[in-house]
Formats: structure tokens, sequence, C-alpha cells
């Protein structure tokens, strides 16, 4: 059995544990309720915007609009943009993504990874410390967006992205990150950034179509629109990703504070137990010495 300064210590050293664990909570809840409102603020314009985007590429039922973003090549260059976290302690957040990421190019783009085209652009320093480790090619412009995440900084990540798809860099984009949805489920969410796909098929085109007017013209309207698009759409998956990240680490210091608790409860049960022990083993000492005494 452990001595009482032994186990004295390491209740000591849980007790400081559950502290921190209950302050990165708190700290944790209130940086979510500010992502939640962000997120929750982005998400119907978002959806507008991508809403008259369908609408205008329904309306013109002779096809796709003939503009880059849309001009579907050979998928022989992939570019993967990951979204982490820049610190741990959030449970499963970062590891799921780590997961997603190797799963999508071992079964959609091996090929493409045996030949070294395959590229990760990690936004955030997790998961550019977990893929630069296992020598993928990792570009390292964005991974520290997340410190200073605003619009203009997402934009101008957005813009290296469809300048190197157009160059021809890449022949697809796929973004993998996490979607909030409250504070304990996040959805790991795997969308194709570019080419942009309109789509063909009738069940999927809106059923009533707004009758838009155009001015200069639909198929300039959509040239300026798409660019729009794409970083309102990464803007809201970053927006998405912190959220849940604060959402997943508050989950996961209560859960780690609860079981400080547990952890605290059967040490304190180890001491009362050893302290007894010690008493015990001194009476009978006492005990025995009196009798040895008394005997001589």
């Amino acid at each position: 059995m452990a001595n009482l300064k032994e186990v004295k210590n390491r209740i000591l050293s849980v007790v400081s544990t559950q502290q921190i664990t209950k302050a990165m909570k708190m700290v944790a809840a209130a940086k979510l309720r500010r992502a939640q409102d962000k997120i929750t603020q982005m998400r119907p314009y978002a959806l507008k915007l991508d809403a008259i985007l369908k609408n205008l590429s329904a309306a013109q039922m002779s096809g796709d609009p003939d503009n880059w973003y849309s001009k579907v090549r050979d998928e022989k260059k992939i570019l993967v943009v990951a979204v982490t976290s820049d610190r741990g302690l959030c449970g499963s957040f970062n590891s799921s993504v780590f997961k997603g990421v190797l799963r999508l190019i071992q079964e959609n783009y091996n090929d493409q990874y045996n030949k070294g085209n395959v590229t990760i652009l990690p936004i955030g320093k997790k998961v550019f410390e977990y893929f630069s480790k296992r020598k993928f090619d990792v570009l390292n412009q964005y991974a520290g967006v997340l410190g200073h995440l605003s619009f203009s900084e997402v934009a101008a990540a957005a813009d290296f992205i469809m300048t190197a798809f157009r160059e021809g860099k890449y022949d697809k984009v796929v973004v993998v990150y996490n979607e909030f949805k409250n504070v304990a489920t996040q959805i790991l969410r795997t969308e194709q950034f570019l080419p942009v796909v309109f789509e063909k098929d009738p069940k999927a085109i809106p059923s009533n179509p707004v009758d838009y007017i155009y001015q200069p013209g639909q198929d300039e309207i959509i040239s300026q629109l798409i660019p729009s698009s794409l970083k309102v759409k990464l803007y809201k998956a970053l927006l998405d990703s912190n959220a849940a990240e604060h959402g997943a680490r508050m989950t996961a210091m209560d859960k780690a504070t609860e079981n400080a608790g547990d952890l605290l409860k059967e040490l304190r049960l180890t001491y009362n137990r050893t302290r007894q022990a010690a008493i015990t083993k001194e009476i009978l000492e006492i005990v025995g010495g009196a009798e040895a005494l008394k005997s001589a």
C-alpha cells in the first residue's frame, strides 16, 4: 500500500489539474458563445448566396457558364485543404480531420499520392505538424490564419487557391473540416471546393427559379459571383470549425473535470485507509511493547 506522503502528493496534483480543466472549460464556453454567434449569423448569408447561384445556373439551361471556375479536368493533381485547431486538449476534434484526410486520399486519390501529386494546405497548426511529420507535400502559407481569423485573411487564402487552380497547379480542390452542430456534436465534412459543379439533374434544380433581370449580363454576373461565393464558402467552413473546436474543448474539459473528481474520491478513500492502517499498526506496536514489558 502506498505511503501517506505519496497519496497526498497525488491528491494535490489531481486538485491542481481539476482547477485547470475547470478554468479551461469556462474559457471555452465564453469563446464558444462568440463563435456560435458568428456562424449563426453567417449561415443564412452563405445559404442565400448559394441559392442565388443555383437560381442563376438553373436559368441558364444551355449548360454551365463558360469560365475556368467550372472547368473539369483530369484529376492528376489534388489539393486537400484540411482545417483543424492551433491547440490541442479538444478531444477527437483534430484526429477526426487527420483520419478523414487519410481516408479521402486512400479511397479516392491513392494513385495520385503514390506519384507525389497530392498536396495538403493546412489551416491550423495541429494539421500542419501532423502531415509535416509524415512527409506529405505541405504548404505553409495559411497554417496560422486561425490566430487572427477574419474574412480578409480567409479571402486571401481563397484567392491563393483559386489562382493555383486557374494556373493548372491543381486539378481539384477538396476541403475537410468539422461542422458545428451543437456543443457535443461535430460533423466531419468533405466538400469539393473547385471546380464548381452546377447541378444538371432536374430534381436538383430549384422548381421555381427566380426570373432575374441581368445587367450587364448573366455570364458576367456569374463569373463575379462565383469567386465571392467561394470566399464565403471557405470562411463559413472556418467559422464552423472554430465553433466546433470550442464546443469540443468545452466537452473534453468538462469530462476531464468529472474524471478528476472521481479520481479524487478514490485517492481520498485510499488516503483514509492508509492513514487508518498506519494508526492501527502503531497501536499494535504500542500494545505489543506494553505486553512485552509487562511479561518481563
